[in-house]
């Protein structure tokens, strides 16, 4: 699939998908989803790549839905026709087979590096992604009821459980602007860098979870956090034996132990 509206690169064990629309904040369009989706599953494919990371060009991440094409659709204007990007999982539950919920099926941890405004459904996309690091000046809003819409692709559902009900209503009824600081508070991100330097901060944790951690635990524990949304603590408690016993017999368990009893730097397998 031809990228024009994002970029895709790969550093070291650390793929980057960018959003890459600077002129309009990296406004987003269907075929700026569709792209990501092809660069995602693209690194999904890679068994050289370990952590995927998702940034904006220039100074935002992005702010939110292009506004021509929301005029477009309430004009009644068709859909641009667009290439289709490699599909998604389909050995999943049918969560994680819908448009924009596709990460969580990833087996590969994926990093929201927030450097700048992240309005609309960037805010929802990010919300997928297993962590959300942003800059201290980052700019959020849902926008959505500032535009007569509603929370959408799942955000309703998702919010709650990241930040709570509370601090989810705020952010989805009231519309407002909070900073990267109080997003940090609010629950909607983990970390919160300088924005000097952000990018690369941000990358240095990315290359820190690729280089250190074993690809295959990454690869479980994801999976047992993300289906722990729909399950009891018993069916959680089950999938954890069952998973521990297999990790025991990985080679990423001997080399986990191997490395650190000879005090050297981890080359995991991912089996």
């Amino acid at each position: 699939m031809e990228y024009r509206e994002t970029l895709y690169h790969v550093d070291g064990k650390v793929a980057v998908i960018t959003l890459n629309r600077p002129d309009r904040l990296n406004a987003w369009t269907r075929r700026m989803a569709e792209e990501i989706q092809d660069a995602a599953m693209t690194a999904a494919e890679d068994d050289n790549v370990h952590v995927i990371v998702l940034t904006g060009a220039g100074r935002g991440f992005s702010a939110g839905a292009d506004m021509s094409v929301l005029k477009n659709m309430s004009d009644g204007g068709e859909a641009e026709k667009r290439e289709r990007p490699k599909p998604t999982p389909q050995n999943v539950r049918i969560d994680f087979r819908q448009l924009y919920s596709y990460f969580p099926a990833i087996p590969k941890p994926i990093i929201a590096a927030i450097n700048g405004p992240c309005a609309g459904i960037s805010l929802v996309l990010t919300l997928y992604c297993d962590m959300r690091i942003a800059a201290a000046g980052a700019k959020f809003t849902s926008a959505f009821v500032k535009r007569g819409l509603i929370t959408e692709y799942g955000g309703a559902w998702l919010l709650p459980r990241i930040a709570g009900m509370a601090n989810a209503m705020d952010v989805w009824l009231t519309g407002r602007v909070f900073d990267g600081n109080e997003a940090k508070e609010l629950g909607v991100v983990n970390r919160v860098l300088p924005d000097e330097g952000f990018l690369e901060a941000a990358m240095e944790i990315a290359h820190d979870m690729a280089n250190n951690n074993s690809p295959r635990s990454m690869r479980v524990i994801k999976n047992q956090v993300w289906e722990s949304l729909f399950q009891d603590l018993g069916a959680a408690l089950h999938l954890s034996e069952i998973e521990m016993n297999a990790s025991i017999k990985s080679d990423d368990f001997k080399e986990g132990v191997a490395h650190f009893m000879e005090k050297r730097s981890p080359n995991f397998n991912g089996k």
